[in-house]
């Protein structure tokens, strides 16, 4: 055997970074593609944050093992052209069956790639901490496969996947939104929740949209009081990570 012969590296995971939170969360306690990277929490693969709206250039699809797109303040229905760039990246990555995993806008936006349609949620803004209910096609599912059948997740968001891709299968819903996970094919997943908030970081999201969810007619207060530990939800970030590895022989 030679020693001297190293084995060849592992492709990086991608951040798409395609937001980011408030300023005064942000400086306290880091942005999504920290939250993102500490529940990956990969000691194997290199990670590659980009970021489409500032210019960066995506990647060739065949140079990532894999990739995770953020959430974002902004709204898929736009088209901006960095999210209508970054849309065409995603079906391109899909189409080579690399894994991918879409939270909230990326989830909307991986919608939106393959097909379905992204828009305003008719009954409005879903924020704090809800109850994810797995559909029966997640009991075999390698990312959701294993999960409690009710768990708490963390929300915040006014649009949803109103109609999913051709051939996509439904995983998880909520009482509020009919589409909180679904998956294209065996390796690409939407997550209309944030598996990367913990409880401090949804507390400060309910805090910094108080006066918008009032106007709403929601009660900042009692959502504030109703967030909870979701370390089911957390866990997928993990997950998704062991995906990428396994796939990578790493």
């Amino acid at each position: 055997m030679d020693h001297n012969a190293s084995p060849q590296s592992p492709l990086p995971l991608v951040i798409v970074k395609v937001g980011g939170t408030f300023e005064a969360l942000r400086e306290q306690h880091g942005d999504f593609e920290h939250w993102i990277a500490d529940g990956l929490g990969t000691e194997v693969l290199p990670l590659l944050v980009i970021d489409p709206r500032r210019g960066d250039t995506l990647p060739d699809p065949a140079e990532v093992s894999g990739v995770v797109v953020t959430g974002s303040h902004a709204m898929v229905s736009h088209r901006e052209p960095w999210s209508e760039t970054t849309a065409a990246w995603l079906a391109r990555l899909v189409a080579r069956d690399t894994p991918v995993l879409g939270i909230c806008y990326g989830h909307q936006l991986l919608a939106h790639a393959l097909g379905g349609e992204a828009g305003n949620h008719p009954r409005g803004a879903e924020v704090g901490t809800v109850t994810v209910t797995l559909d029966a096609a997640a009991a075999t599912d390698a990312l959701l496969g294993g999960l409690p059948a009710q768990f708490p997740a963390n929300a915040v968001h006014w649009q949803s996947a109103l109609r999913l891709p051709e051939g996509a299968v439904r995983l998880a819903a909520s009482a509020h939104e009919p589409v909180h996970a679904f998956r294209v094919g065996d390796n690409a997943w939407g997550l209309q929740f944030h598996p990367e908030f913990d409880a401090d970081a949804m507390r400060g999201y309910i805090d910094m949209l108080a006066d918008t969810l009032r106007a709403e007619g929601a009660d900042p207060a009692a959502l504030r009081e109703r967030v909870a530990p979701t370390e089911a939800a957390g866990g997928l970030l993990g997950r998704f990570a062991r995906i990428v590895e396994a796939r990578q022989g790493v």
